[in-house]
């Protein structure tokens, strides 16, 4: 086990220093350096001013030893907690066996084992040949076989093959089974201690171009160079091949059949790395009041360990303490600007996101070490219970999502605890009601939820003191103060997050749930301008809105954010309705202008949009949509005529000025905006004839690398594609036949 723990200080170290490498302090900009630094200083401030610096040094135990008779009793004066250090040990050896084996897909393993089968029927296709000419003898085909592949092959398998009358069909039934085997993988067993991996299951990865693919699959199903015999005749009986084709499919096809998955003793440590970061530390507690040792008994190992963790427990009265608190809190300070919260959210904080973080833990330390100085110190209240933990967590759940809160709720308290403002009982109560805050507003549209998530919250709470008080074994007088201030507690932050939501709202330009639900409103005045002036485009973005949100709720991405996207993502024609063809009534506008100048116009919708986006004030992430929903794809039918006009032009010019998609959502909005506008050009359009071409649409935007930054895999692809054809089934039907236009043309009309 120690190599296992060097091992993952030696990762955690590189990543920190190549973070800090790639990190640049200047991102932060002035204002939100200035207000992390600040928010520091004043959490530095708290601890120094309010931490106990003249508590008791630890006890003597040093008369205390395994197998000594004890000459004293033991007690322990305070309830406190540490790490079994033996059985946090026995739980990580358990847990490092239950990894999986990690194994990789070789794809030019399996080229070359095909490449080598079709080298084969080559060869004897070519034998065959000759023996028609030239009058070869059935021995002499097998000799030639035998003398250019020597050790393949038994004379039985080769007789049987060329008297076989399939035998021309050989070469698509053996790739049909090749690939069949082959795509399951045949692994490589022997390089592999399978005593030290997990017995049920192995793990394979599958590299797809720029990304790689998770598989879980059950040892007893894994087909490996000894059982290829047998999957070979399997395959060969569940594909319905010919009686002659099974007879010798299993020996024949056997000599070419190699090991194309093997095991990745790299990606296996790594998994293994990664399981023990997540093993949680066995934590034994001691009561208050437990007799650790009794006088005149031997002290037991257990014992000892229960006498050594009281004295690291007890807090030292050296002052240092204070200056190691400082260091640390700097240390989490510096950890959380490297790591951007990327280990949590998968994305980068933008520089009003850290700086709310910052605010809050600042906000929370000096909220709970004032708190700790109006409580006495004798009071039977918890600190915890006059201060809005919920309060401090569902601001960042509503701003950035329920995981990051969950990870608030457990540091806030934390750090309180640390600075030594909370006890047990606060820290408790705390973590209970900031665990709640993080989850009870999933879910949540109208700003009235918060209230009721208020309510839900003071009842956590009450369970939460309820538990605090039968702990401490207190009186039945004490429970109704206790209960009533648990309630306020709950109530009042569902009150107060509803008074500070919306300011924070427009302050950081944020698209929480709320705020996209107001800006869904098909009656806000820029939408009924965009009706007025473009009511083609506007019933356009409807429809992709329609689209979007489907496929969103399919994929599990965020539908709501997908809506609102799509119903702005076409502002930027209000100012030149005419030039788009969902809005013309009588002729087209491009007819009687040069190519250029059309793609010009019709590029500068994305632009123009843009800017609109942002005199309006609308969120980061609706103005991405809008800036991203054609990507930098090229304005083919204008391109194609600029170039029968000029001969050689520059493609930049007639491409659009934005970037592909960066999110799910963004993508969404550009397949919804491409298909609404192309199935609109469909003659008579069935069920069948959108799937085709839909399916042709998203394969074109893969092909050009328009999903690429997506994060989209191909089962959302295909999710995707359902969705689009089930909602659009439903709103077109058949219709006069027009003459057909090019994909990449009609996605000129969105």
């Amino acid at each position: 086990m120690k190599k296992t723990h060097n091992s993952l200080a030696g990762i955690f170290l590189n990543f920190l220093f190549n973070e800090f490498k790639k990190f640049n302090f200047l991102r932060l900009g002035l204002a939100p350096g200035m207000v992390c630094l600040g928010s520091f200083i004043v959490a530095a401030f708290f601890i120094v001013t309010n931490i106990n610096v003249d508590s008791e040094r630890p006890g003597d135990f040093s008369d205390f030893e395994v197998g000594k008779v004890a000459d004293r009793d033991l007690i322990a004066e305070h309830p406190f907690s540490y790490i079994d250090k033996e059985a946090t040990r026995l739980r990580m050896e358990a847990q490092e066996s239950l990894v999986p084996a990690v194994f990789r897909y070789s794809s030019a393993a399996t080229d070359e084992i095909l490449k080598s089968w079709n080298e084969f029927c080559d060869f004897t296709d070519a034998l065959i040949a000759r023996e028609a000419s030239a009058e070869i003898s059935a021995a002499s085909l097998r000799l030639a076989v035998q003398a250019e592949y020597p050790a393949y092959f038994t004379a039985e398998t080769l007789n049987a093959y060329f008297a076989s009358p399939q035998r021309a069909e050989f070469r698509d039934y053996g790739l049909e089974l090749l690939n069949s085997i082959l795509k399951k993988g045949v692994f490589e067993l022997k390089a592999v201690d399978m005593g030290r991996h997990n017995p049920d299951r192995v793990e394979l990865l599958v590299s797809l171009g720029d990304r790689t693919e998770r598989e879980q699959v059950s040892f007893s199903g894994i087909v490996s160079r000894n059982d290829v015999g047998e999957a070979i005749l399997a395959a060969a009986e569940n594909a319905r091949m010919p009686s002659g084709i099974r007879a010798i499919a299993p020996s024949l096809l056997y000599p070419f059949i190699q090991e194309n998955v093997f095991f990745s003793r790299e990606d296996t440590e790594l998994r293994i790395t990664e399981a023990m970061e997540h093993v949680a530390a066995v934590v034994k507690h001691i009561e208050k009041g437990k007799r650790i040792v009794r006088k005149g008994f031997i002290i037991t190992k257990d014992e000892m360990q229960d006498i050594e963790a009281i004295g690291a427990a007890l807090p030292p009265k050296d002052p240092r303490g204070i200056i190691g608190l400082i260091l640390l809190l700097a240390l989490l300070y510096v950890l959380f600007i490297l790591l951007q919260s990327r280990l949590v959210m998968n994305r980068e904080l933008s520089g009003s996101e850290r700086c709310l973080l910052f605010v809050l833990a600042c906000l929370y330390l000096a909220g709970a070490g004032f708190a700790k100085n109006l409580v006495p110190a004798q009071s039977i209240f918890p600190v915890a219970l006059f201060f809005p933990t919920a309060l401090m967590v569902m601001i960042p759940a509503v701003f950035m999502g329920p995981l990051l809160a969950l990870v608030m709720a457990l540091a806030f308290p934390l750090g309180a605890c640390f600075a030594g403002f909370f006890d047990l009982s606060s820290y408790i109560f705390a973590l209970i009601s900031g665990v709640a805050a993080s989850t009870v507003l999933g879910g949540a549209e109208k700003r009235m939820d918060l209230i009721k998530a208020g309510l839900s919250i003071a009842a956590v709470n009450a369970l939460a003191v309820i538990v605090i008080l039968l702990m401490q074994t207190a009186t039945i007088a004490e429970y109704p103060p206790m209960l009533l201030w648990a309630a306020l507690n709950g109530i009042v932050s569902g009150m107060l997050i509803l008074g500070i939501l919306p300011p924070l709202e427009h302050a950081l330009n944020a698209a929480t749930t709320f705020r996209l639900i107001e800006l869904s409103d098909l009656n806000a005045p820029v939408l009924r301008k965009l009706f007025t002036t473009a009511p083609g485009t506007y019933s356009h973005s409807v429809m992709v809105a329609n689209l979007a949100e489907q496929a969103c709720q399919d994929i599990g991405a965020n539908a709501l954010l997908a809506r609102v996207g799509a119903y702005y993502h076409d502002i930027g024609k209000m100012e030149n309705p005419d030039y788009f063809v969902e809005n013309q009534t009588d002729h087209n506008r491009h007819d009687t202008i040069n190519p250029r100048l059309s793609a010009t116009v019709i590029r500068s919708h994305v632009k123009l949009g843009v800017e609109k986006a942002r005199s309006l004030g609308l969120p980061a992430d609706v103005i991405n949509i809008v800036a991203e929903h054609h990507g930098n794809s090229l304005i083919m039918w204008f391109y194609k005529k600029a170039t029968e006009q000029e001969g050689q032009v520059n493609s930049e010019d007639f491409c659009y000025p934005g970037i592909p998609p960066r999110s799910k959502e963004s993508a969404v909005v550009m397949l919804a905006d491409v298909a609404e506008a192309a199935v609109r050009t469909l003659a008579k359009p069935t069920v069948a004839k959108m799937e085709k071409f839909i399916q042709q649409l998203i394969d074109d935007k893969v092909e050009y690398g328009q999903l690429a930054q997506s994060d989209l895999t191909f089962h959302d692809l295909e999710i995707i594609k359902n969705a689009f054809v089930k909602a659009l089934a439903g709103y077109y039907h058949s219709r006069i036949e027009y003459p057909k236009i090019g994909a990449e043309v009609k996605e000129e009309a969105g």
